[in-house]
C-alpha cells in the first residue's frame, strides 16, 4: 500500500526447515532519516499463524531507512530444543517515498535469507 508521501513496510517469516510460517516472532522497526543518524524505535509487532506481521507501524515521513530486527531465539529454541545459533536477525534497507517494500525472512536453525518481495 503506497501513501503517496512515504514509504511502507510489511514482513513475514517461513522456517524452510520445516516448510511452515513461523508464528510467534516478536518483530521490530526502526527507522532513520539519514545514514548516520540515530536509529529511532516506532514499535513491533509479532508474526500470526500465517509468519505475517500485520500491525507493524506506519513509517513517518523523511524516512530513508529502515530496521527490522526479528526475535528468532525463543521460536527457533521451543521448536529444536536446544542451542540456537542466530539468536536474532537484523535487516537495515533504504526506503523512498511512495514505495512499498515487503521484506520476506526465510529462516532455518543454521541460515537465512532475505530479498525484497511484493
Amino acid at each position: 500500500m503506497s501513501t503517496g508521501t512515504t514509504a511502507s513496510v510489511s514482513t513475514h517469516i517461513l522456517d524452510t526447515s520445516v516448510g511452515r510460517p513461523a508464528r510467534g516472532v516478536a518483530v521490530r522497526l526502526s527507522v532513520r532519516a539519514v545514514r548516520d543518524a540515530a536509529w529511532q524505535a516506532l514499535g513491533g509487532s509479532a508474526t500470526d499463524a500465517d509468519g505475517r506481521c500485520r500491525d507493524l507501524p506506519a513509517l513517518p515521513e523523511g524516512t530513508t531507512q529502515v530496521r527490522l530486527d526479528f526475535a528468532v531465539e525463543p521460536y527457533l529454541a521451543e521448536r529444536d530444543s536446544g542451542a540456537v545459533f542466530f539468536p536474532e536477525v537484523v535487516i537495515t534497507f533504504a526506503v523512498e517515498p511512495g514505495e512499498h517494500y515487503h521484506v520476506p525472512l526465510l529462516l532455518n536453525p543454521f541460515g537465512y535469507s532475505v530479498y525484497r518481495g511484493s
